[in-house]
């Protein structure tokens, strides 16, 4: 019997992995991650998977890494290769290119991985984007803001999920928020090696205005899905996401302009074959440019595409990156919306109410994000917030409603020093 060809995950993705479970046969997927990444995303559980044929720990995300990783496992003969998080979406670009197989092409990758760039690129392109200069300390942003006369965003040019992400909306804050926002991305994540990837920080016009993204199935120059998801950000200076609704609640008119945009990025950087997550703010009626991701989105947002437009995004995915034409389609079943919680700060001592609130009619996933003696700390970026719920529903209203009373009906009780809480939404 001839052997599966492997599906190659570049970069552990825990939903991800889980849905190629679903997906595939026994022993389909090789997972490469970085040994830092494996003993701090407990990878070598997961690996314990039927689907997963082999764990290769390597230093992938080291300059020349990828080829490094081809010349040593050439006869690994995939059939794909996925990225599983922004910092893989290179690597595997370029072992797809190595291994002969569609892929987003390494220049296309490299670009969109560096927000610095992708303005360079977007901007050339003639896509609006807001001002924005690289910066390496608080008195260069100062001197943006002196520049522009208005409020800041500053943030790293090679980070994900919000992380040292920070509105300014004085002057006076400047020397504050870059205090916080370096410490922030000196942290390194669980899918980050310990070994130092220095941040590359951006000081950026604020744009002001609702915010969506693209979801693009992309490949052979043309669009094969495209979806609108609106979002909600937590108030404050931290552009955290509160939630999601799929698909976004706008005119015809705007959702069209958001996927002609998004086509127009690809093209302009050269973009292979993959799925993109395009983040977007309308501000006057014109889409400006936040940043796009060439990988699938996180914060379940595939879920809440694929409960909405009733068909199975992860497999037309897996059929667009083994070389096929995938069958979409154009219109949302239903609406999907996510929606998550936060507790007081403190020591998580107890957690109530989550059987119930899966229970909701309506509500499809409920997933607590920390557990009894962890510590919830200031809300900073997407790791920092405590629950999930996504639910469907025939109409946004009807399925946002039903989320937040599922949050809401979870009690996080916590304990601060001489102070005790309970918090739920």
């Amino acid at each position: 019997m001839t052997a599966v060809r492997p599906l190659l995950l570049v970069g552990y993705s825990r939903l991800l992995y889980l849905e190629f479970g679903r997906l595939l046969p026994d022993g389909a997927v090789v997972l490469v991650e970085e040994p830092d990444g494996v003993r701090k995303g407990k990878v070598r559980e997961a690996a314990k998977a039927a689907v997963c044929r082999e764990l290769i720990e390597d230093e992938y995300l080291r300059p020349g890494g990828a080829d490094s990783f081809f010349l040593r496992h050439a006869d690994l003969n995939p059939a794909m290769v996925i990225p599983g998080h922004d910092y893989a979406v290179p690597a595997a670009a370029r072992l797809a290119e190595r291994y002969g197989l569609p892929g987003a092409g390494l220049g296309a990758a490299e670009i969109l991985r560096d927000k610095h760039l992708m303005r360079v690129v977007a901007s050339a392109a003639g896509i609006a984007n807001p001002v924005s200069r690289p910066v390496a300390s608080a008195a260069e942003v100062s001197t943006l803001w002196a520049a522009i006369g208005g409020p800041l965003i500053l943030k790293p040019a090679n980070r994900q999920g919000a992380k040292g992400t920070m509105v300014i909306p004085d002057q006076a804050g400047v020397d504050a928020a870059w205090r916080e926002c370096t410490a922030d991305v000196a942290e390194a994540e669980y899918c980050l090696p310990e070994r130092a990837v220095e941040p590359r920080m951006l000081a950026e016009q604020l744009i002001i205005g609702p915010e969506f993204s693209v979801e693009m199935l992309y490949g052979q120059g043309r669009c094969f899905f495209g979806n609108v998801t609106a979002k909600t950000l937590y108030q404050g200076t931290r552009p955290v996401e509160l939630g999601h609704c799929v698909p976004a609640q706008i005119p015809a008119g705007l959702a069209g302009l958001l996927l002609d945009q998004t086509e127009r990025l690809l093209a302009a950087v050269g973009f292979g074959t993959g799925m993109v997550h395009c983040e977007w703010i309308v501000q006057d009626g014109v889409p400006y440019l936040v940043e796009c991701a060439g990988r699938l989105p996180g914060d379940f947002v595939p879920e809440l595409i694929q409960g909405a437009y009733d068909f199975d995004l992860l497999g037309d995915y897996v059929e667009l990156m083994r070389g096929g034409e995938p069958d979409c389609p154009a219109a949302a079943a239903r609406a999907a919306v996510s929606w998550h919680g936060r507790a007081e700060q403190g020591e998580v001592v107890a957690i109530d109410g989550v059987d119930e609130a899966a229970a909701l009619p309506g509500v499809r996933t409920c997933r607590m994000l920390v557990e009894p003696g962890e510590t919830v700390g200031p809300l900073r970026d997407s790791w920092d917030r405590t629950v999930v719920v996504t639910a469907y529903a025939p109409s946004a209203a009807q399925a946002l409603a039903i989320a937040q009373r599922a949050v809401g009906t979870i009690k996080i009780t916590t304990v601060a020093p001489q102070l005790t809480t309970v918090a739920g939404n």
